[in-house]
């Protein structure tokens, strides 16, 4: 049996010592970009191998690109080869920040066409408050070879600019309320949003413990948020390309599976003025 959303902490425990998963730590902080290595060495969960958000997981910025640029997809499969992702591995993701960080790699193993990917509910909270150990032993790189096979999951800004005035689209921001009106805009230059997104933060579908709420409860207030339209008509966006990955990941758990993702995202539109902004 293969995860493909979420596994809790008892199943990963359980598989600990299975040499078919492979734990990734991916904390990280927007602020503080040297937080998450700091971290996984002062204490991680057993196995788990430590990728870094920027480096990673994003592809250098150029000032047009967005925040986190999507990296290159034999880049990243080098990269997660290396580490020891195959074919038939389960990953398991987490961090501590809401499933934030986690679900943007969540989402580029499913783009790179390997669906045996699961966010650990709760993430590193939940694994501490049931008593899970942590470790500071890094673990020795068991490399495998994984072939990148890139999924129809993603649009690109002429796309969404193309589809703005038409139903075949969508938008849905993952920002915070305040950020999608254009309110306390500290990340990017421009504040507000893309014309005709509608708002729904990443966190609305987490409970207050940090976990995801069920699948019935989820799917309810997604297609209250879809509002008639079908899930493959979806596009997601948030700043930068990371948290939209958590509505994603909410909308399958929710078994409203097909949406997309628009990588480049707010920071990548509002640095064009070319690009009309609504607030």
């Amino acid at each position: 049996m293969s995860y493909t959303t979420l596994v809790d902490v008892a199943t990963l425990k359980a598989h600990l010592d299975d040499p078919s998963w492979l734990v990734i730590d991916v904390r990280h902080q927007l602020a503080d970009t040297g937080y998450g290595e700091r971290a996984y060495a002062a204490g991680h969960i057993p196995g788990a191998i430590f990728l870094h958000c920027d480096r990673d997981l994003s592809a250098p910025m150029t000032g047009c690109n967005g925040r986190h640029p999507l990296p290159d997809p034999e880049t990243l499969a080098r990269r997660l080869g290396e580490i020891g992702v195959g074919a038939t591995t389960q990953v398991v993701v987490y961090d501590d920040a809401q499933g934030m960080i986690a679900g943007r790699l969540w989402w580029l193993l499913r783009w790179l066409g390997h669906d045996a990917v699961a966010l650990l509910d709760g993430g590193l909270q939940a694994w501490q408050a049931a008593e899970g150990i942590l470790t500071d032993v890094v673990p020795t790189l068991l490399p495998e070879t994984f072939v990148a096979s890139p999924q129809e999951m993603l649009v690109k800004a002429d796309y969404v600019l193309e589809c703005l005035e038409t139903p075949h689209m969508h938008l849905v921001d993952a920002r915070s309320a305040d950020r999608f009106r254009g309110e306390n805009e500290t990340m990017d230059p421009v504040g507000g949003h893309i014309p005709g997104a509608v708002n729904r933060f990443f966190k609305d579908n987490l409970r207050p413990d940090g976990r995801f709420k069920p699948a019935a409860e989820l799917r309810a207030e997604w297609l209250a948020v879809l509002a008639g339209a079908l899930a493959d008509q979806v596009v997601h966006q948030c700043g930068s390309g990371v948290s939209a990955c958590l509505n994603m990941l909410a909308m399958e758990i929710a078994g409203l599976p097909g949406s997309r993702l628009y990588a480049g995202s707010w920071s990548e539109w509002c640095a064009d003025p070319g690009r009309p902004v609504e607030r």
